[in-house]
C-alpha cells in the first residue's frame, strides 16, 4: 500500500469510524445533535488593525490577516477581528482555534485576482478531489475553527470575474471564450483512471473556480451569524469534517453553481435559522463524485437541518448528485420553502454513475409556499442518467406532514426497470394546485398515507 492509499484509508477510518444511528434513531432530532456541539474560542482578540489592515477596500489586506491568525494561533487561540469597514483581501488560510470574527458594519470583500488565490490548495471541485485555486477561506486538518459575526462576506463575482468561467451566457461568457468544460472533464477523466491527487494541479492557467468557505478534514467548526453575497462557486462546503455548526447565516448569490451550503462527506453537521437565495441548491449534502469518491468512500451522515428559510434555488434541500460514498441519517424539519425560482423542495438525484446509497432521510413539517417543478422528487436519470454499472439505491425515505400551494408535481419520482424507487412512505401531507399531479415511473415499495393532491385522497400505493 503506497502513502496515498494509506491516508484515504486513515481518513476514511477516521471519519467514518463513528457508530451510525440506529434506525429507529435517525428521525430524532435529540440523538443527532448530542454529536454536535459548537466550538468555544477563547477571550483574546487580534484587531487586523493592528497588524497594518486597512478599510479603504482598495489596499489587499491578505498579509495582515495572515498575521493576525498566526499570533492567534501562537498565543493559544482567539478571535480575529474584522472591524467595521471594507477590507480587501485574498484567500485566507484559518488556523486551530482561531475565530474569524465580522464585526457589525464589517465586510470582507475578497480580491477578484485569481492569482490572490495561489499557491494550489488540496481540495474538491464538485465531488473530485484535485490542486485548484485555494477556497476564499480554507482551512486544512485544523481544530476548533470559526467565522462568525454580523458582517458581510463580500466574494465580488459577478458576470466580469468568475462567473463567465462556467460558460454560460446569462453570467457573462461570450462565446469562442475558454470556460471550465475542459478542465472539468479533465479532472474527471484523472478521477476515473485514479491519478494521485497532487498530480492534478489546476489553478493557474485554468477555469475551475474556487468555492467560497472550505474547511477541509476539519473537527469543530462554527459559521455563524454572517452575509455571503457575489459567490464564484458553492458558498459553504466543508469536505470530510466532523462536528459542523452551520447557524443564522444569510446567503444572497445567484451565480452559476451557486450552492448554499453543501456538508460533503462529513459526520455531525447542524444546519439551523438560515437563510438561502441562491442560483443553485440552497442545500445540498454530497459525498463524493463517481470513481473518486469511492475512491475516499465517506459517507455524509448525522445531519440536521431545522428552522431555515429557504427562497430561490433549484432545489430547497438537495441530496446528491454526488452520492458515491453515501448518504445517510439525514433529518430536515420545520422549514419555509416558497418562490417562483424554487424548483423544487425536496429533491433526491443520482444515476448509475454516481451508485452509493441513500438511506434514512426524513423530511418532516415542512411549508411550501411555491415551487415551479415538483414538491417531493426522486429522479435516477440525472445528469449522466442511466447506462452505468453502479446501480442507485434509495431507501427509508420519511416525509410528513409537508403542506404546499402551487406546483408543477407534487410527487415526481423516476426509477429505472431494473432498480425501482422504492424505501419511500408519504404520510399526512397536502400538496394544492398542482399543475400536472403527480408522476409515478418504475416505482415499487412506495406508501402513502393521508396524502391529497388537489383536494383528492391517494389511494396507498406500493
Amino acid at each position: 500500500m503506497n502513502r496515498r492509499e494509506m491516508l484515504g484509508r486513515s481518513v476514511a477510518a477516521m471519519l467514518g469510524g463513528a457508530v451510525a444511528l440506529r434506525a429507529s434513531e435517525v428521525l430524532d432530532a435529540d440523538s443527532i445533535l448530542k454529536r454536535i456541539y459548537a466550538p468555544v474560542f477563547p477571550t483574546r482578540t487580534f484587531e487586523i488593525t493592528k497588524f497594518d489592515a486597512v478599510a479603504d477596500g482598495e489596499k489587499l489586506c491578505t498579509r495582515s490577516i495572515a498575521d493576525a491568525i498566526r499570533a492567534c494561533n501562537q498565543a493559544g487561540g482567539g478571535s480575529v477581528i474584522i472591524p467595521k469597514g471594507r477590507f480587501l483581501t485574498g484567500a485566507v488560510h484559518l488556523d486551530s482555534n482561531v475565530n474569524l470574527h465580522l464585526e457589525e458594519g464589517a465586510t470582507l470583500a475578497f480580491s477578484t485576482d485569481p492569482k490572490d488565490y495561489l499557491p494550489v490548495v488540496f481540495t474538491r471541485f464538485e465531488g473530485t478531489e484535485c490542486m485548484n485555486y485555494s477556497p476564499f477561506i480554507y482551512a486544512f486538518e485544523k481544530t476548533n475553527i470559526g467565522v462568525t459575526g454580523k458582517g458581510t462576506l463580500d466574494g465580488q463575482a459577478g458576470p466580469e470575474h468568475w462567473w463567465p468561467w462556467a460558460g454560460k451566457d446569462r453570467m457573462g461568457w461570450k462565446r469562442g471564450t475558454a470556460n471550465q468544460e475542459n478542465d472539468r472533464n479533465a479532472l474527471t477523466a484523472m478521477g476515473d483512471k485514479d491519478v494521485p491527487v497532487e498530480q492534478r494541479v489546476f489553478g493557474e492557467g485554468h477555469l475551475l473556480r474556487p468555492n467560497f468557505i472550505q474547511p477541509y478534514r476539519c473537527t469543530n467548526v462554527l459559521l455563524e451569524g454572517f452575509r455571503i453575497v457575489q459567490s464564484p462557486m458553492w458558498e459553504l462546503n466543508p469536505v470530510l469534517c466532523r462536528n459542523v455548526t452551520v447557524r443564522g447565516i444569510d446567503i444572497d448569490s445567484h451565480g452559476p453553481n451557486n450552492d448554499g451550503c453543501d456538508p460533503e462527506s462529513c459526520d455531525g453537521t447542524l444546519i439551523t435559522n438560515c437563510t438561502f437565495s441562491t442560483g443553485d441548491d440552497c442545500i445540498a449534502v454530497k459525498a463524493g463524485r463517481n470513481r473518486d469518491g469511492r475512491r475516499v468512500n465517506v459517507a455524509c451522515q448525522n445531519l440536521l437541518i431545522r428552522d431555515c428559510v429557504m427562497k430561490d434555488g433549484h432545489g430547497g434541500v438537495s441530496i446528491g448528485s454526488e452520492v458515491s460514498g453515501g448518504i445517510r441519517n439525514v433529518l430536515i424539519e420545520n422549514c419555509q420553502m416558497s418562490s417562483p425560482n424554487l424548483e423544487r423542495a425536496l429533491r433526491i438525484k443520482t444515476n448509475s454513475y454516481r451508485g452509493g446509497v441513500i438511506e434514512n432521510i426524513g423530511f418532516r413539517n415542512v411549508t411550501v409556499g411555491e415551487v415551479r417543478e415538483a414538491v417531493i422528487e426522486v429522479d435516477y436519470f440525472y445528469q449522466e442518467g442511466q447506462g452505468g454499472p453502479f446501480t442507485p439505491s434509495v431507501r427509508g425515505i420519511d416525509i410528513a406532514n409537508v403542506t404546499s400551494q402551487k406546483s408543477k408535481h407534487a410527487i415526481f419520482m423516476r426509477g429505472y426497470k431494473n432498480s425501482p424507487v422504492g424505501g419511500v412512505t408519504v404520510a399526512n401531507c397536502n400538496f394544492a394546485n398542482c399543475a400536472e399531479g403527480t408522476h409515478f415511473e418504475n416505482v415499487e415499495g412506495v406508501r402513502l398515507r393521508n396524502v391529497t393532491v388537489d383536494g383528492k385522497l391517494f389511494e396507498e400505493r406500493h
